[in-house]
């Protein structure tokens, strides 16, 4: 499968591609679109189409790729434009509607040039080049109201699988499960859960039942054959 791009698609796709929980995979060019970058979709079937593209008020030159939040919104940030031209962050719904997020003021980061990661608390991180107290970039971390949840190392595997489990506040778990089935699992610390995938395991989220709540995992674990 090969998607060809024009100019009015977009221009120098420098971050990565990632696929959504929709099936279909979307990025980022520098450039093209209105001439300041795009944010792109490929379905499987190799089709491509324009997600949107940047007019510099709400940002330009997006290098990083996007992320996939828990909420099922897309993620990302621009390393220019914006309303004080030091880039921005932003959020994307699948139906294509964005949202800025953040204006960087130079005092908190100038120009977040890498991209986001959603951390177990449900916050956003990220990195920017230059600005801060010594203009040498600063980290960032930025809420949008999202709840905590868990992550797994690894996301597939064969019942009997070793299974880390990532988190917050995790000590005093009492119950861990795979899609409904239960699982035999060791807290290893307060962010840490060590399980295996368990017999009657079937494709879905985990549910780790905490003493400040029950959390679920961002995305589905793959149960192999």
């Amino acid at each position: 499968m090969v998607s060809k791009m024009s100019q009015t698609d977009g221009a120098n796709p420098y971050g990565r591609l990632f696929q959504s929980t929709n099936g279909n995979f979307y990025g980022t060019t520098v450039y093209g679109g209105m001439g300041y970058g795009t944010i792109f979709k490929i379905t499987l079937a190799g089709t491509l189409t324009v997600s949107y593209s940047f007019q510099l008020t709400d940002g330009a030159d997006p290098y990083a790729g996007l992320v996939e939040g828990t909420d099922g919104n897309f993620y990302g940030a621009t390393s220019g434009g914006g309303a004080s031209a030091y880039g921005t962050v932003f959020a994307i719904t699948p139906g294509e509607t964005l949202t800025t997020l953040l204006n960087p003021d130079g005092q908190d980061g100038n120009t977040p040039f890498g991209g986001l990661l959603q951390g177990t608390d449900g916050d956003f991180y990220g990195t920017t080049w230059v600005g801060g107290t010594r203009n040498d970039g600063t980290v960032f971390h930025l809420s949008v109201g999202l709840g905590p949840f868990v992550k797994t190392l690894p996301h597939t595997g064969k019942v009997g699988t070793t299974v880390k489990i990532l988190g917050t506040s995790l000590t005093g778990a009492t119950n861990v499960t795979f899609h409904g089935a239960a699982a035999i699992f060791t807290v290893v610390s307060p962010s840490e859960i060590e399980t295996t995938v368990p017999a009657g395991a079937s494709t879905g989220k985990i549910q780790v039942t905490t003493p400040g709540g029950t959390l679920f995992s961002g995305g589905p674990f793959v149960v192999l054959p």
